[in-house]
């Protein structure tokens, strides 16, 4: 299971976890005793946000490198704001831990290098219980099986805090794409028929049927010759011209359209166990 920096998985960890104040920097002593073996450097978390380790510097106490303190086998005193590394005896014990690298991967064997130092001490069983202890491997490994050193105890910590996960909904805003509006020019041939008037001259001449002849006075008619009858003459030509109108109108404008994505998970919680022996009386604050 990969390990992440608390900063990383918790931001605002030290108002979040240790309620303003922070543990990194605290003092760190083997055993019970005065012995100081470094400071607290960092702390490491697995993928589901629970303590693993404290990653302890020994500077110039021990052997100037970093190695991991898994946290079951620490008891943080924070009035004295010291760290108390019960999983070590003495300075030669955190000598034989594997140095920590922050640019190093943490993979089950480094791990596994860690915790025979810490498993050590607890190392007294008789041979029976040896015959019969659980053999760890890749495969099978969990944290949960050694909750002697990855399970916070109330004796050995003062503030404890239980967690629970909760599904935090979010969205982000993003281009999803674009749209472009423009105008082409179609061509097409269109026809257009005017009926056009066009004025002729009729010219009718006839003459008077044989026995109808019609007498005039005599020198009642004069020939004046150059007379001349004129008749305007009228036509129409066909006017036909290109004008630009306006055939529709397009309105752009974007509309939001609002759905509901649902999503579903697993998530954990952890509640508190108090184990009793005798007749303790126990009072709960909530």
């Amino acid at each position: 299971m990969a390990l992440v920096k608390i900063h990383d998985f918790y931001p605002n960890y030290r108002e979040e976890i240790f309620g303003g104040t922070d543990i990194k920097g605290m003092d760190v002593y083997a055993g019970t005793t005065d012995e100081k073996i470094g400071t607290i450097y960092d702390i490491l978390l697995d993928e589901t946000g629970r303590f693993r380790y404290l990653v302890i510097d020994t500077g110039f106490w021990i052997f100037g490198k970093k190695v991991l303190l898994p946290i079951g086998s620490a008891r943080i005193d924070y009035d004295a704001g010291r760290v108390y590394a019960i999983g070590l005896v003495d300075k030669h014990q955190a000598e034989q831990l594997p140095e920590y690298d922050e640019l190093m991967p943490i993979d089950y064997e480094y791990e596994e290098r860690v915790r025979n130092v810490y498993r050590q001490p607890r190392a007294k069983a008789t041979q029976t219980q040896q015959k019969t202890a659980t053999t760890h491997n890749r495969e099978t490994y969990s944290y949960d099986k050694e909750p002697s050193l990855y399970e916070l105890r109330e004796q050995d910590h003062k503030n404890l805090k239980l967690y629970e996960e909760r599904l935090l909904a979010n969205k982000d805003r993003h281009k999803a794409g674009e749209v472009a509006v423009g105008k082409r020019v179609e061509t097409e041939t269109a026809r257009a028929a005017v009926p056009v008037e066009k004025e002729r001259v009729v010219i009718e001449r006839s003459s008077p049927a044989a026995g109808q002849e019609r007498r005039v006075k005599p020198g009642s008619v004069e020939f004046n010759e150059g007379e001349v009858a004129r008749a305007e003459v009228y036509e129409e030509n066909a006017d036909i011209k290109k004008e630009a109108f306006v055939r529709e109108n397009v309105d752009v404008h974007k509309e939001v359209e609002r759905d509901t994505v649902e999503a579903e998970e697993t998530i954990r919680r952890e509640e508190l166990e108090v184990d009793k022996e005798g007749n303790p009386v126990v009072k709960r604050n909530r």
